[in-house]
């Protein structure tokens, strides 16, 4: 829940409605997303801080299709005080995962018991209502006002950023964005993706990686905690600035791991990488080398909501599938959104069903160099983060390799 302002330094925030609410902020209500600063074309930027519960006992097979974050039991992890046996990733228990919980109040973690009256009925502790108003309309709610926090970076969430850093991940993110913006939000997508990651640490361990259409880096956080290098790539000075800011917060998940991650401009309708040492998150030859050289994974997560884009990204794919000198393997990650059209006067997925499309026409490529194997993931893996794994939700791999 985002603090209550304690003087009215700025006007007050709101959502209009022809802007695109992010997942953190529907699915979500009740955590805290602090609001930290103002981005450069005005709009307002919180932060989320996640939990890391490292412990074996996260694993479970409550994200199989259609699965709710409120099946998710995880425990909390143990102390460094008592000699824990949980780790993280690359620390040599290779089997062990680990659960990316949305940062809330303790007593949210906490088991709920059930209160009962002398009687043995439910005692149901109702909210008091608000003091300025004694006689409101509905239901007593909370009056919430967006803030921009003074404090230093260590103290943004107060309390909770207590406990072991390796136990905690930051990102920064908009609660609401045009849709040319979406870049900026988190979406339920890409902690899909990050489940994704964190349950074939086997592929991703020790690799060379690139994330097209990064937007806040949250996957590509995840990913470097097990890859060697992760190239975080997406568009606009101002999204990988903040991609950048994500990197810097969470260095301490990455260097836990032993992974880099750069973030860099990659645009999906240009044929060549910027050069250009004048121009922010340009590639050096260097990188460029090693890109072409050592990647095998290429990942991306809700970049499928436009059909000039969609065809744009998978241009990209098979671009960089081409230069790549081994056999490379790209994750994608979609949610299939139900739409109302007039063109249909019925609801559609026409956004879905241009990717699937795409899908076809990629596995049907034969240009005598690469073939393109496509498999759909089932999404069966474990739920490792906390968020509504709805059966819209869909993993796609895709192969490619020489032609023998």
């Amino acid at each position: 829940m985002v603090q209550l302002a304690p003087a009215a330094a700025m006007d007050e925030v709101t959502f209009r409605s022809d802007t695109v609410l992010s997942d953190v902020h529907l699915y979500t209500p009740n955590h805290r997303h602090l609001m930290v600063r103002l981005n450069s074309v005005g709009q307002p930027v919180f932060l989320s801080q996640f939990k890391l519960l490292w412990s074996q006992d996260s694993w479970t097979d409550s994200g199989a299709k259609g699965g709710n974050h409120g099946d998710v039991h995880t425990k909390e992890p143990p102390s460094a005080e008592t000699g824990s046996t949980g780790s993280p990733p690359r620390s040599g228990h290779s089997n062990e995962g680990f659960s990316l919980q949305a940062g809330a109040d303790t007593t949210s973690r906490e088991v709920a018991e059930a209160h009962l009256d002398e009687d043995g009925d439910l005692d149901v502790v109702r909210r008091p209502r608000a003091a300025s108003d004694p006689y409101p309309a509905g239901p007593p709610r909370d009056k919430v006002h967006p803030m921009i926090l003074a404090q230093e970076e260590d103290d943004i969430l107060g309390e909770e950023a207590q406990g072991s850093p390796h136990d905690i991940i930051r990102i920064e993110h908009t609660m609401a964005t045009p849709l040319e913006d979406v870049g900026k939000q988190v979406w339920r997508g890409a902690l899909l993706l990050a489940d994704y990651i964190l349950f074939r640490q086997d592929l991703f361990r020790g690799c060379t990686a690139l994330e097209l259409g990064a937007g806040t880096g949250l996957a590509s956080i995840i990913a470097a905690t097990v890859a060697r290098t992760v190239y975080c790539t997406d568009v606009g000075a101002d999204l990988l600035a903040m991609c950048q800011r994500n990197i810097a917060l969470n260095s301490h998940l990455a260097a836990a791991g032993g992974g880099v991650v750069k973030v860099k401009e990659l645009d999906w309708l240009k044929d060549n990488l910027c050069t250009d040492p004048e121009v922010p998150f340009s590639w050096s030859q260097e990188e460029i080398s090693d890109l072409y050289d050592h990647t095998t994974v290429l990942f991306a997560a809700e970049v499928f909501y436009d059909d000039d884009l969609t065809d744009a990204v998978f241009k990209t794919l098979s671009r960089l599938a081409h230069r790549l000198k081994n056999a490379c393997t790209a994750i994608l990650s979609v949610e299939k959104r139900l739409n109302f059209t007039l063109r249909h006067l019925d609801v559609t997925c026409e956004a879905y069903d241009h990717f699937r499309s795409c899908l076809r026409a990629l596995e049907q490529l034969a240009d005598g160099k690469l073939r393109f194997v496509v498999e759909p993931v089932e999404a069966s893996f474990p739920q490792l983060l906390v968020y509504e794994r709805i059966q819209q939700l869909e993993l796609w791999k895709i192969i490619a390799e020489p032609v023998t």
